[in-house]
């Protein structure tokens, strides 16, 4: 019998034209060979958060990796489908510093309008494995996207990085250009994300290079 020969996913076929000038396309291809048949998110949507041209991003918002959830898993850090009743308990906590900090009020979990503004709403690991949970953070994401993050860094966009893992990124970007805190996850969020002020300071930035606010 003779055995079945898994082709890897094309991923690069989703990947915006703009910015296969700036990432390691031989990287890319080393990842996809180490996929597996079961993912999150959609191929299709691995690469939304880079359907903002290089040259539009004014904030980055860095995360870790996509939900577990195949209903939340949607391509950008921390959004989720707009379908979505039931928010995960870090964007909760996003929606209510942002409405302390601007008094802006969101009850819709898809951040998708803030891409059209100019954030790049960027995952380190681009792809999650429901049954091994950890093992995309180690297959070469980090240095794909880390080229992504240095990029825009010299650029002169705004680093918003919330908690250790983002935090570790924060000499890509000038330092009058980089806002940090503690997560926003339940577990972190009173211990210093609550109060940070991350969107008005943004704002704050952006005047002082005369670019236009976010509106969030």
């Amino acid at each position: 019998m003779v055995g079945i020969l898994l082709v890897p996913v094309n991923l690069q076929q989703h990947l915006p034209e703009p910015w296969s000038k700036i990432v390691d396309l031989n990287l890319l291809k080393t990842i996809e060979e180490q996929l597996g048949e079961e993912f999150l998110p959609d191929p299709k949507n691995v690469f939304r958060a880079l359907n903002l041209a290089p040259e539009k991003v004014k904030v980055l918002i860095l995360g870790q990796d996509p939900y577990p959830n195949p209903e939340h898993a949607m391509g950008l850090a921390f959004s989720v489908n707009k379908n979505v009743s039931v928010l995960p308990a870090s964007l909760k906590n996003i929606f209510k510093e942002l409405e302390s900090d601007l008094g802006v009020v969101r009850t819709n979990g898809d951040l998708s309008d803030w891409i059209d503004k100019g954030v790049l709403l960027l995952n380190s690991s681009l792809t999650f494995n429901p049954m091994k949970p950890r093992q995309h953070l180690n297959i070469g994401w980090n240095l794909f996207t880390e080229s992504i993050i240095e990029y825009v860094g010299k650029n002169g966009a705004i680093g918003v990085l919330w908690g250790n893992h983002a935090i570790t990124m924060k000499d890509f970007f000038l330092p009058d250009r980089v806002i940090t805190s503690v997560h926003p996850s339940p577990l972190s969020a009173y211990k210093g994300f609550f109060g940070s002020k991350p969107f008005s300071r943004v704002n704050q930035i952006l005047n002082k290079q005369g670019i236009s606010e976010i509106k969030w």
